[in-house]
């Protein structure tokens, strides 16, 4: 089930959870580590990674006894679809402008 671009800009509008979010991005880390990196409680990370795996933004496995969670590549798809279409939009408008401009300098 894919995720609403709402869901994950709401997940990412925390600064804990995007600080999250880049300490995974340097590869898979278990709960007690990003704690460690953080100026936050074990237990508010959890919580912030709950947010971050119910937006599909990161994925988490077991070894052992430890959870470790990593970010999920798919689950950034929706938001990256949501700029990409602004991205598009505002090219086309620049390519517009840029004819329109061209045409009036050699008239």
């Amino acid at each position: 089930m894919s995720t609403s671009a709402a869901t994950v800009l709401d997940a990412l509008g925390d600064g804990h959870r995007r600080s999250i979010m880049e300490h995974l991005a340097e590869g898979p880390l278990a709960v007690g580590v990003l704690a460690d990196r953080l100026p936050i409680s074990r237990p508010a990370v959890s919580q912030h990674l709950r947010v971050l795996k119910e937006a599909e933004l990161v994925v988490e496995s077991a070894a052992g006894t430890r959870r470790f969670y990593r970010v999920n590549p798919a689950g950034l798809a929706a938001v990256r679809e949501y700029f990409d279409r602004f991205w598009s939009t505002t090219l086309d408008n620049f390519a517009a402008l840029a004819e329109t401009e061209s045409t009036r300098s050699t008239s």
